[in-house]
């Protein structure tokens, strides 16, 4: 089974196999090329992050600077918008979905290091070689999430539609859809209903009005 199989089927691959270091190297070497770029060289990061991502649909916009690890692994749906500092270790696949807003210093994780010191050095594959392991888990997020400054997506993590994660949280267990969820570790703190809706917050709404 090749390396990058291994990652899919959730049991341990090595990192450092030139297989997976060449997948690397083209994401890493790329989001430099793009972090070199500015804001509007529109066309030019366009086609970089076409190149990054397995998919990123209409109207995707990534403040930068990025970094991404695999980049293939990572599927991103449309009208996405990512402030400043996204990473995303997509070892394991990553999906977004439509309509979704990140702030500042996003990061998502998908690979799970042992937690026993020795094995975390090596571990025997079936050649008898000792070689630095771990294993991933996939992310998956849904439509219309917004993510606040800050937040960290652990690895095998679930987000459903219509989420709020508030800023800082570190979001380790599945959260609902249409839920505000925040804090470390992250937990849902109530349901986001038609209550929330800015027509309660005139103050605020000015003389502004909601789409019908």
């Amino acid at each position: 089974m090749r390396e990058e199989e291994k990652i899919f089927n959730g049991i341990l691959f090595s990192p450092g196999e030139p297989e997976l270091k060449t997948i690397k190297l083209r994401s890493h070497n790329l989001c430099s090329e793009y972090n070199r770029t500015f804001e509007d060289e529109t066309e030019k990061r366009q086609a970089i992050i076409s190149n990054i991502f397995h998919r990123i649909g209409e109207n995707g916009r990534l403040q930068g600077p990025i970094y991404v690890h695999y980049g293939k692994h990572t599927e991103i749906g449309d009208y996405f918008f990512a402030n400043f500092n996204l990473t995303i270790q997509d070892d394991a696949r990553v999906v977004i979905g439509d309509h979704c807003n990140f702030g500042p210093n996003v990061t998502i994780v998908t690979p799970v290091h042992p937690m026993l010191p020795d094995e975390r050095r090596a571990i025997m594959d079936k050649d008898g070689v000792p070689k630095h392991m771990c294993y991933a888990k996939p992310v998956k997020i849904g439509n219309d999430c917004w993510f606040g400054a800050n937040v960290v997506v652990c690895p095998g993590v679930t987000i459903g539609d219509n989420c709020v994660i508030g800023a800082g949280s570190v979001v380790v267990k599945d959260i609902p859809s249409n839920s505000f969820a925040a804090g470390n570790p992250c937990r849902v703190i109530r349901e986001i209903t038609e209550r929330e809706s800015m027509i309660h917050k005139p103050e605020i709404l000015d003389d502004n009005r909601i789409i019908e």
